[in-house]
């Protein structure tokens, strides 16, 4: 089994722990990972601003770092959502413009072979189990492309829940959006800072010292709006998360 990992632009520069951790799991439970260098954006700021031509080359490119793996992994629920959902579109409308099916050939290269972290692990590896440890309590945020166009359900809190330690809190109003949305946020700043609010309010009711997702962009808009209101709840993706053991815990501070 050849494996890929595409760590995403926003992991690679400012959470690059999470793909460090992805790595150390996946190759504790014996896979080998390898790491194509010629990968860059999935297109997915692009493709949602409007501005589908300027993603096609990302496509191209994408196929082209990939081939030959048999599984492509991300620990990024959007864009493996961008990859899954949105490629196949950006090349049938290249193709019902009369410019050929070298754009959905790229797409149907990759799409089946690209998964979100936690899908790989339950759908492939066939494990909830990884031998974690996190000996804290933990409030799970279900990102919407995960939660909606991948459709992990119930996999990441499988995950969680069997992590030694760990004290799963459940979160109200999980499945509302945090308001985060990638350009959404850029676009529409008081929305969603209001979306942002209501979701750090329902976090901080559980009385968990984590909260976590399968996305740091959108872990990134809540640490952020926890990080204003002088909030001591910290974020964590759920790699971090399940990549730790006794022998090598997640380094935490002051939590409950």
């Amino acid at each position: 089994m050849r494996v890929a990992l595409f760590v995403t632009c926003v992991n690679d520069m400012l959470y690059p722990d999470t793909g460090r951790a992805t790595v150390a799991l996946l190759e504790r439970l014996g896979v080998d990972v390898d790491f194509p260098a010629a990968q860059t954006c999935c297109g997915q700021p692009q493709f949602n601003t409007g501005y589908r031509h300027e993603t096609e080359p990302l496509v191209h490119r994408y196929a082209a770092a990939f081939e030959g793996y048999d599984h492509i992994v991300t620990p990024s629920g959007s864009c493996a959502a961008m990859v899954r959902e949105n490629y196949p579109r950006i090349g049938a409308k290249a193709a019902a413009e009369g410019r050929g099916n070298a754009l959905a050939e790229a797409a149907a290269s990759v799409v089946p072979r690209t998964y979100e972290l936690t899908e790989f692990l339950v759908d492939v590896l066939k494990v909830t189990d990884v031998g974690a440890y996190f000996p804290h309590t933990v409030a799970y945020h279900p990102t919407c492309h995960g939660l909606r166009v991948l459709g992990l359900g119930q996999r990441p809190r499988a995950l969680l829940e069997n992590v030694a330690g760990l004290q799963l809190r459940e979160l109200e109003g999980a499945e509302e959006c945090c308001g985060f949305g990638g350009t959404f946020a850029v676009k529409n700043p008081a929305v969603s800072g209001a979306m942002g609010a209501d979701k750090t309010r329902h976090v901080g009711a559980t009385g968990a010292a984590t909260v976590c997702t399968v996305d740091n962009s959108c872990l990134m808009h809540i640490g952020g709006t926890l990080a204003r209101e002088g909030s001591p709840v910290r974020p964590v993706h759920i790699a971090e998360i399940l990549a730790a053991t006794q022998d090598h815990p997640y380094p935490m501070e002051e939590v409950r």
